[in-house]
Parts: structure tokens; C-alpha cells; sequence
């Protein structure tokens, strides 16, 4: 866990010393954050558009502990939590972490504080592409974006078609095949996308959406 003594670089400025953080694929190394790089609302925005309950955390790790794609980020979920609390903006936005979250919920229903970290975990993507930040995984916004397209195309999710424009990205024509040869074999991916009747009120849905994801 995070330590947050406070210290004084050579320079004279005011700062965090900050210890490792134990868990997930590369966690960062010791180091000492400037007073001056913080952002003091940034808790207090993420808190407000997520109501998750961010002060009632007091960083026992349970959410890092039970999440089951920990191994894949580079901060766990408490780490994030923990950036958030020290005003690290860009460190936040930038971490893999909020795009590899599954919002599986497993976290928010360990958290002995009820604390909605899942909740927290959307907020902050919302933030990233609100604020133009490089995303860490573009796969997985790329699968986003031909999900939501999907529906606002057809009213559903046509899986087929949404794998197909995945390939198309990113090339890899041949990855995953046999599964998606075997899901064809058992009528589990609709050759044809069916469409519901109200799409003119689905439009409308994603007006608001698309505006936030405009360059």
C-alpha cells in the first residue's frame, strides 16, 4: 500500500514519498510525487459523477484481492483508488487498469466499506475520453465502440458483424478462429443481424454518447 509521508526533494519543493504498490502486472516503483502535480478536486469530481463512496476507503486491498483480471494491470483496483485519493490525474487516466476492469462488480461486493469501485472504474474512462487521454488498451475501447455501434445499429448486438469489424482493425484474421468457427457450428453468432422496430429512438439515445467521442 501506498505511504504517504511527507518528505522534501533536493529542489526544496514539497512531497509525497510514495512506496511501491504490491499486486498487479507492473506496479510502479518508490517515488516521490510533487505537491505541485496535484490535482486537490480531482477526488472530489470522480466522487461526485460516481457516488461511489471514494471516502469511505481506507485501502485494506480487498478489491485487489478478489478481482479476477488483476494480474493484467498495471495498478490494482485499490492502486487507483489510492491515485485518485493523492490527485494524480493524468496517472490515473493514463493506467491500463479502468480500461481492463470487466465491471464484474466482484470488488464492490467484497469492499467491507461499500465502497462502488466498479462505479468509480466508469466514471474514470468516461473522464479519459471526455478529456482526450491516451488510452492504455485501445483493443479493449475498440471493442467497446463496435458493441455500442452494434446496438445503435441494430437495436442489439450482432456478434458476428462486431467480430468482423474487430478483424478488420486490427488484422488478425486468424485469431480466435476455431472458437468462432465453433460458435457458428452450434448457432451462436446469427449470420444476419436482426433489427428491433424502434431504431429512430435508439438514435436518439446515442446523440449525447457520440458527442463526448468526437476528436
Amino acid at each position: 500500500m501506498f505511504n504517504g509521508e511527507m518528505s522534501v526533494k533536493s529542489k526544496g519543493k514539497e512531497a509525497f514519498a510514495v512506496q511501491p504498490l504490491a499486486g498487479g502486472g507492473n506496479g510502479p516503483s518508490a517515488a516521490f510525487i510533487e505537491v505541485d502535480n496535484l490535482d486537490r478536486e480531482f477526488a472530489e469530481e470522480v466522487e461526485r459523477r460516481s457516488q461511489a463512496g471514494l471516502r469511505r476507503c481506507y485501502f485494506c486491498r480487498s478489491c485487489g484481492n478478489g478481482c479476477p483480471f488483476v494480474e493484467a494491470m498495471d495498478l490494482p483496483p485499490y492502486g487507483i483508488m489510492r491515485l485518485v485519493h493523492y490527485g494524480l490525474r493524468e496517472k490515473v487516466l493514463a493506467a491500463n487498469t479502468i480500461w481492463i476492469c470487466a465491471n464484474c462488480h466482484t470488488c464492490s461486493s467484497q469492499c467491507p466499506m461499500a465502497v462502488d469501485i466498479a462505479a468509480m472504474m466508469n466514471t474514470l474512462c468516461q473522464m479519459a475520453l471526455e478529456e482526450r487521454a491516451k488510452v492504455a488498451a485501445p483493443d479493449i475501447l475498440n471493442f467497446h465502440l463496435e458493441v455500442v455501434r452494434s446496438i445503435e445499429r441494430h437495436g442489439r448486438t450482432h456478434k458476428l458483424g462486431i467480430m468482423l469489424r474487430l478483424k478488420l482493425l486490427t488484422g488478425e484474421w486468424f485469431k480466435d478462429m476455431d472458437i468462432g468457427l465453433m460458435m457458428l457450428a452450434k448457432r451462436k453468432l446469427d449470420l444476419r443481424p436482426s433489427r428491433i422496430r424502434a431504431l429512430k429512438e435508439i438514435h436518439r439515445l446515442f446523440l449525447p454518447y457520440w458527442k463526448v467521442m468526437k476528436p
